[in-house]
């Protein structure tokens, strides 16, 4: 095999990994669920260091998550060029299904949904247009649910027509399975090498068992004969990157491979994460380097001059509740965590298992309901709440109140020293040194499909308020960075 390479290029929830190049420029989207923007965008020159350019969703009429379970909303994209055009396509799960959205610069405007017939999670697209003798003609291929019991799937196809958005003509069953018994096959790409077609596709589940599986045809409809070899990445139960799969192709400008694909690194709640691997060939199938982890990221400063592409909300923001310029104002409204809405919280993914959150709070509470404060968050039903109330400041976890103190009126920091799954809460005037409140051993923040994200939170819980938390600024930092670090930069939105 060969050498790892260091490794996650893009840390914390960055599940489901799709990878184009034009010219000497990559693009890279993800998976995002139910939260809000969707199917951020990314670009590199090295497939190492990558910037976020902004999200293929960001506007509301692009993508109703209103009422979204946690890890559902938008499955697994893939993104592929052609023509000029950029084309993204994507699921949206409990909701009207596949659908393709364009663009001709990635950073956007991208278009309105397009939405597309057929059963299914994991779409792709193939352009049939490359040197090797390609007919021009365009294919959309997903996975379906045959026997969920059994996790047995299959991967189906149809023609896609670029110009009009649309599929056309038969559909045809291109595999469904390594072997008879096989669970969970999904996340197909089709590739054009060499003259043969190639199909890789995941398999196992997206755990322990999680691996990618590879198919070699003549025909673009097959039939596919799997690899002898197969699977082209074996599981990985153990180690410091688990659950390696999802994977997606792209070659070089210098004509040698890489794959993109998730993996998790287990003893912490950061999920599944983007890797890099190598990829050489051996009669004419997929080989992969294991990925490694680096653990590089850089500390943050956010000041709230604007906001940033990587905060989140969860579901589509119905309206603005919030402001920047001068922090962050954060509008008390009755929608909180705990229901199935959209409340008041901005966040950003958790990077590494060990790190430093901090923020600084300007609140009074003018009525007892009335909560503002910092928040490390998985989903609606799963996340510790360090808040401001009326009776001082206390540490929630659903309904319960693990630890309170009393603290003095006038402005407040709030942080959280996270190491693993060990959690230390504590506060400080703004001159003040910290004090802590209480540690948490938060193994329950175990991620489905999403991750931990962290942020900032303010509800008035069921009742109307004009009231506002003001946030001048929020920090995050590492206790042992070394150098070197990934610069992800983020652009404003």
């Amino acid at each position: 095999m060969n050498t790892p390479f260091g490794d996650p290029v893009l840390p914390g929830f960055r599940p489901d990994p799709s990878v184009c190049r034009v010219g000497a420029d990559y693009y890279l989207v993800t998976s995002s669920f139910e939260w809000f923007p969707g199917l951020p965008v990314f670009h590199s020159r090295d497939l190492v260091s990558w910037r976020r350019l902004g999200s293929a969703l960001d506007r509301p009429s692009q993508l109703d998550l209103d009422g979204c379970e946690p890890s559902r909303g938008l499955f697994a994209p893939t993104i592929r060029h052609h023509d000029g055009v950029f084309h993204l396509v994507c699921t949206l799960m409990d909701g009207p299904g596949h659908f393709v959205v364009t663009a001709t610069d990635p950073a956007g405007p991208w278009s309105e949904p397009h939405w597309l017939e057929g059963e299914g999670f994991d779409p792709s697209l193939f352009f049939d247009d490359g040197p090797d003798d390609g007919d021009g003609r365009a294919w959309f291929t997903a996975a379906r649910v045959r026997d969920e019991a059994a996790g047995h799937t299959e991967i189906w196809m149809r023609e896609y027509l670029p110009r009009e958005r649309r599929l056309t003509g038969p559909e045809y069953v291109l595999w469904s399975g390594s072997h008879p018994s096989a669970r969970w096959s999904e996340a197909p790409h089709l590739y054009k090498i060499d003259g043969s077609y190639l199909l890789l596709t995941a398999e196992g589940g997206t755990a322990e068992d999680h691996s990618v599986v590879a198919a070699r045809a003549d025909r673009v409809t097959g039939p596919y004969e799997g690899a002898p070899g197969n699977p082209a990445l074996p599981p990985a139960p153990k180690g410091p990157v688990t659950c390696t799969g999802h994977a997606d192709l792209v070659q070089t400008p210098y004509g040698d491979w890489r794959a993109v694909l998730l993996g998790v690194r287990p003893g912490s709640a950061l999920g599944r994460e983007t890797f890099l691997s190598r990829v050489t060939w051996h009669d004419d199938l997929p080989a992969f380097s294991p990925v490694a982890h680096a653990g590089l990221s850089r500390p943050l400063h956010d000041d709230f001059a604007t906001l940033s592409a990587d905060w989140s909300t969860l579901r589509t923001p119905r309206t603005r509740f919030w402001t920047t310029g001068d922090g962050l104002r954060l509008q008390l409204r009755p929608e909180r965590l705990g229901e199935r809405t959209t409340p008041s919280l901005l966040v950003r993914p958790q990077e590494q298992p060990d790190c430093d959150v901090s923020t600084e709070l300007h609140f009074v509470p003018a009525a007892p309901d009335e909560q503002a404060g910092l928040a490390v968050v998985i989903d609606d039903d799963t996340h510790l709440l360090l808040l401001r109330t009326t009776d001082g400041l206390g540490l929630r976890r659903g309904p319960d109140v693990l630890a309170r103190a009393v603290v003095p009126p006038g402005p407040l920091r709030l942080g959280v020293r996270i190491r693993g799954f060990g959690h230390t809460f504590a506060y400080a005037a703004p001159d003040g040194a910290w004090q802590d409140l209480t540690t948490v051993e938060a193994t329950f923040l175990t991620p489905l499909f999403t991750s931990v994200q962290l942020g900032l939170y303010a509800t008035s819980h069921g009742r109307p308020s004009t009231n506002q938390a003001h946030f001048p600024w929020f920090a995050l930092t590492y206790p042992h960075r070394p150098s070197g670090a990934n610069e992800i930069d983020d652009r404003e939105r």
